[in-house]
């Protein structure tokens, strides 16, 4: 998983660090998604930001299979160091740059958090610990900081998808099929079989659901990037008419 810097978006100061919702007993974090659900301060009714819909639970889901940490959907996935080890706790990051051989990497977590995009993300949304519902939510503010929540609220794997997660995590292909950092990457078919069934099965679990509020395709919205982003979305006819 990779990163760059951006700044935090003034929207996300608004989150608070509370514990999530307990699961109902023997069922893991990865078969967690509710329904009639909405971003902001009602999310999971425990002042998290991002609503975890079966959508983008199965997004989730499908990070953890390509990053090697979906662990059959358990929760021990969470634990999961850069290498395959466990780390001892939760409590926090563990920060410790591990070497397999060609690799060597801090990354930690169920979707493989280095430890300056954990400090980004947890900072922003005012997390606490290292938990399994704590990084969900980075995961989801990662997933909007890359402009791709709303095309995950789409509910379908399409490649724009994967390609707009690419830079995030290394294991997502881009356009041209390759990592976005030439490290080994999961071949789209494989990623969109497995989200497609994951969704089926999460849909079947939470019944129907309302869509949930349309957060902003890029974050900060006044950010140099956004604004081009904007542009070629428009494209330069209707820039040019003033539309």
């Amino acid at each position: 998983m990779a990163d760059r810097p951006a700044q935090p978006s003034a929207d996300s100061r608004l989150v608070a660090s509370r514990p999530a919702l307990s699961l109902p007993l023997g069922r893991p974090r990865s078969q967690l998604a509710m329904i009639n659900v909405r971003d902001g301060f009602s999310a999971l009714q425990r002042f998290f930001r991002y609503a975890l819909t079966p959508e983008r639970r199965a997004l989730l889901n499908t990070i953890r299979y390509a990053e090697g940490t979906w662990a059959q959907g358990q929760d021990v996935g969470y634990r999961i160091m850069f290498g395959g080890g466990l780390m001892p706790g939760l409590d926090r990051h563990p920060d410790r740059v591990i070497s397999t051989g060609r690799y060597a990497s801090a990354a930690a977590g169920a979707y493989q958090f280095m430890p300056f995009t954990w400090a980004l993300a947890s900072r922003t949304l005012r997390l606490q610990g290292f938990g399994p519902e704590v990084q969900d939510q980075a995961a989801l503010f990662l997933i909007q900081r890359r402009g791709a929540l709303h095309l995950a609220d789409q509910g379908v794997f399409t490649p724009a998808l994967a390609a707009k997660l690419a830079p995030e995590w290394a294991s997502f292909p881009t356009l041209a099929g390759r990592s976005y950092y030439g490290q080994p990457v999961k071949r789209y078919a494989a990623l969109k079989a497995f989200y497609e069934r994951n969704l089926e099965e999460l849909r079947a679990l939470a019944g129907p659901q309302e869509p949930v509020a349309q957060e902003p395709a890029c974050e900060p919205v006044d950010s140099l990037r956004c604004r081009i982003e904007r542009l070629e979305t428009v494209g330069p006819r209707s820039v040019a008419q003033g539309n």
